[in-house]
């Protein structure tokens, strides 16, 4: 790693770099909408810490949260926003250039 790459580290988006929001952005990126119970289940997070972290990346504008009914059964869905996208991928992009890996435009 180069010394550029190690001052990119410091501009990387704090809020995204957190492990447990990292995961939640990852597989949210990954699919169109993911429900609150899958991402409790897949991040392995208590639902006031999985609800604690969704609230950070809404207010920040990343994630959009809807709040609706499954029958009888509320269902929270979750989805990114064109700006958590961008921002995800605009992290991406600086993790790779930091460890030297190739971008990936598939996207």
């Amino acid at each position: 790693m180069s010394d550029n790459g190690i001052k990119d580290l410091s501009s990387l988006d704090r809020l995204i770099h957190e492990p447990a929001r990292l995961m939640i952005m990852t597989i949210l990126y990954a699919v169109k909408e993911a429900d609150f119970v899958y991402l409790q289940r897949e991040c392995g997070l208590t639902q006031g810490n999985l609800s604690s972290h969704l609230s950070k990346l809404e207010e920040a504008g990343y994630l959009l949260i809807s709040k609706t009914f499954k029958g009888k059964y509320p269902l929270t869905l979750c989805s990114l926003t064109r700006a958590g996208r961008q921002a995800f991928e605009s992290y991406l992009a600086k993790m790779r250039f930091v460890t030297g890996q190739p971008s990936n435009n598939s996207r």
